[in-house]
């Protein structure tokens, strides 16, 4: 059997122009307790919420080791060149601790409201996809971009600057024909919250990422896992995972074992800098401490 990837654990920081001290402190929070990532949503058509790499380029600027992620940013709205070139920038900025999430645009009618050309079905799949060949060969700056498509007019271009370190490519999706160009394209899976994709509709998920991943001639194991996970430690009740950290930690340790999450993102519902410290300060630890403790199938 391969060796499973390495589990991680992050925080969501919501962009909200109203509460920048609190976003910082957040990120402040994730970059000190030992957490690995800090993922910020992407939907500048809200009114309220800042742009989000330019989000990226503050929290860069006020962390020191933990990485960044967008979750995610949308395609539809975002010109494939500019996003690579952001994300190589910030790459550089941060020192190799950008991470690039993409979507196709989970809300048409919003990107239409902004100018954005809205994809749905079968274009969404043809545009992410053609996004992900461009934006690793740009992010690789081994050479020039050029493209002419239905979605993309690239007459020719010289990539860069070169970044640190190659940086991932994450896909946020749920249907069957994204997961299989997740499968054979990108480097890891960013499923939708937990009270969207609910965990028992995941195995069916994971095995179209894993057969498109062999049928690529990959092994399922280069595609990373995350799951958004919404929701309170400690008392409450709501939509999303509620109870102590016991039950919190048990219950990812069980995702991570039996549905192969290895990146957990967590979206706290209230008390967010509480929460935020103690999910990485007592519940990380303790799933870490179970899934290490966990027997594996045999190869």
């Amino acid at each position: 059997m391969a060796d499973q990837p390495s589990l991680q654990f992050g925080l969501s920081v919501t962009p909200d122009a109203h509460d920048v001290a609190g976003m910082t402190a957040l990120a402040t929070a994730a970059d000190t307790t030992g957490l690995d990532l800090v993922a910020v949503q992407d939907h500048p058509y809200q009114a309220g919420f800042l742009d989000t790499m330019t989000v990226m380029a503050h929290l860069g600027a006020i962390t020191d080791r933990v990485r960044l992620v967008t979750d995610v940013a949308d395609l539809a709205l975002r010109p494939t060149p500019m996003l690579a070139k952001a994300a190589a920038s910030l790459d550089v900025l941060t020192g190799g601790r950008f991470e690039l999430g993409i979507g196709s645009g989970g809300f048409p009618d919003a990107v239409a409201g902004m100018g954005g050309r809205p994809a749905r079905g079968a274009e969404a799949v043809t545009l992410t996809h053609e996004a992900l060949v461009l934006l690793r060969h740009a992010l690789d700056a081994a050479g020039p971009v050029q493209l002419r498509s239905g979605h993309h007019d690239i007459a020719g271009y010289e990539p860069g600057p070169k970044t640190p370190h190659p940086v991932p490519l994450w896909v946020g999706a749920q249907k069957p024909r994204m997961l299989g160009l997740i499968g054979a394209l990108a480097d890891g899976w960013v499923s939708p919250l937990n009270i969207y994709v609910p965990p028992e509709e995941v195995p069916a998920k994971q095995a179209l990422i894993d057969q498109a991943a062999v049928a690529a001639g990959r092994p399922p194991t280069d595609v990373r896992r995350l799951y958004n996970v919404l929701g309170l430690i400690g008392d409450g009740r709501g939509r999303g995972l509620f109870g102590p950290v016991e039950v919190w930690a048990q219950t990812l340790a069980t995702w991570s074992v039996e549905l192969d999450f290895d990146t957990f993102i967590f979206w706290p519902v209230a008390a967010h800098l509480d929460q935020a410290r103690r999910f990485a300060e007592e519940v990380v630890p303790r799933v870490r401490e179970i899934v290490r403790e966990a027997p594996r199938s045999a190869p």
